[in-house]
């Protein structure tokens, strides 16, 4: 048995020299291995080429009060601080810079002087008109006089008259005296006539340079351009030697040409927020809101809702709301990013004079999503879920928004891959890659 296991072995044993062929056989195999490989990663590379990259972001259900208690947030929203009181100051008239008194960050009162035009020609037409009044006046004086005379002559000549009119009853004298007395009364009536009427003519002549005069001056004190209220120059639009001209009301403070400097009063200062649509029916008057501002993270302004703008922006599907700050801080200036956040209102007062607890406030699930997911398209609410590496978009329907969370009333159930921060160009049906 032994030997015929022995042999048995030894048959099955290979030649070293036959190794050679099978060894070949490998080969083939190993190049359909890398073609294949190669083909893999050229179909991955292919399937991912002209892909947009984005972040992803999960909708989550939640569970929370329907009804939030009193000084909870509500709602956030972004906008800027702005000086309710501002104004572009120019001049009322156009001319050339002479001196500017002011820079930014001076504080003026009303009725200071800002800056000064050229006011020679002005000047001399000032000077022109006085001399022409003063013509008018002494002119006004000489009739004055004329009348005086011509009064005086009618007086004597009169009297002249009444004696010989006495005279002639008693046959003092003869008729050719007295009819030459009554000659000169006559001519001295037409003298002052005449003397009254040439005085008559002056007097509209002078209204007439009196009104020139009033204008020169005003156009010399238009020269002069004065700050109209009380407040900070936040911006120097002109300097010495240029010109300046008269601008229309209710032009940008960084697109106004021909103005002076922007005045703006700081202590007016608030704060103009875009709302959603659809979260404008969570505001109140006077609701509490908290500000916070983007230079400064660490510091947080208590406000007050002051007004809802009544008319919507179309292109944004947002109304402005406009926030009063009740705290007043020196380190806040316009233009400045700013955020938001309303607070819950008081619940309504009882009868009692109690406020009315909402009690068994209904638990209800509620889909939250980063408010950076959501973007308005058309009029629309809408976000991006990413299923199998492409984009679809997905209307929904936005309730309160806290902090920087939104909260979806319909067309999400919670647990979908969301594109954070879609950009524009990104469109239902675009294929997308995750970022790791």
């Amino acid at each position: 048995m032994s030997s015929d296991l022995k042999n048995e072995l030894q048959a099955l044993r290979l030649d070293p020299e036959d190794t050679t062929p099978r060894r070949r056989l490998w080969i083939p195999a190993v190049v359909v291995l890398t073609l294949a490989g190669v083909g893999l990663w050229a179909w991955r590379a292919s399937a991912s080429f002209g892909a947009l990259e984005v972040d992803t972001v999960r909708a989550v259900s939640r569970t929370q009060s329907a009804t939030a208690s009193a000084g909870q947030p509500v709602l956030t929203a972004s906008g800027y601080l702005v000086a309710r009181r501002q104004a572009v100051v120019s001049a009322k008239i156009q001319g050339r810079l002479l001196d500017l008194r002011v820079e930014e960050g001076s504080v003026v009162h009303k009725g200071d002087v800002l800056a000064r035009l050229e006011s020679t020609d002005y000047s001399a037409q000032l000077e022109r008109s006085k001399a022409a009044l003063a013509e008018f006046d002494a002119q006004k004086q000489q009739r004055d006089a004329a009348i005086q005379r011509a009064e005086a002559d009618l007086a004597e000549n009169r009297r002249q008259m009444s004696l010989n009119a006495r005279l002639l009853k008693e046959a003092v004298v003869a008729q050719d005296a007295y009819d030459a007395a009554v000659s000169r009364v006559r001519i001295s009536e037409a003298q002052l006539a005449q003397a009254r009427a040439d005085r008559g003519q002056i007097d509209p002549q002078r209204v007439g340079a009196e009104a020139n005069l009033s204008y020169a001056q005003a156009q010399l004190d238009n020269t002069v351009i004065r700050a109209p209220f009380d407040g900070t120059v936040v911006k120097k639009m002109a300097e010495v030697g240029e010109s300046v001209a008269p601008i229309p009301p209710g032009v940008n403070i960084s697109t106004a040409s021909g103005a002076i400097v922007a005045l703006a009063d700081l202590a007016t200062l608030e704060m103009e927020a875009d709302v959603s649509e659809s979260n404008v029916a969570q505001l109140v008057p006077n609701q509490a809101a908290d500000v916070g501002v983007q230079a400064f993270p660490d510091k947080h302004f208590k406000a007050v809702l002051r007004q809802v703008i009544p008319t919507a922006d179309r292109t944004k599907a947002t109304v402005m709301v406009k926030v009063t700050l009740l705290d007043k801080d020196e380190t806040l200036k316009p233009e400045m990013s700013a955020k938001v956040t309303f607070l819950a209102p008081a619940p309504p007062e009882t009868h009692a004079g109690t406020q009315k607890a909402p009690a068994n406030a209904p638990i209800v699930p509620s889909i939250i999503v980063p408010a950076s997911a959501v973007v308005s398209r058309s009029g629309t609410s809408q976000v991006f879920e990413v299923l199998q590496n492409v984009a679809h978009a997905r209307t929904v329907t936005t309730g309160i928004t806290r902090q920087d969370e939104v909260t979806i009333l319909n067309g999400l159930s919670g647990g979908e891959l969301l594109v954070n921060h879609p950009p524009d160009t990104l469109k239902d049906g675009n294929r997308v890659r995750p970022k790791q």
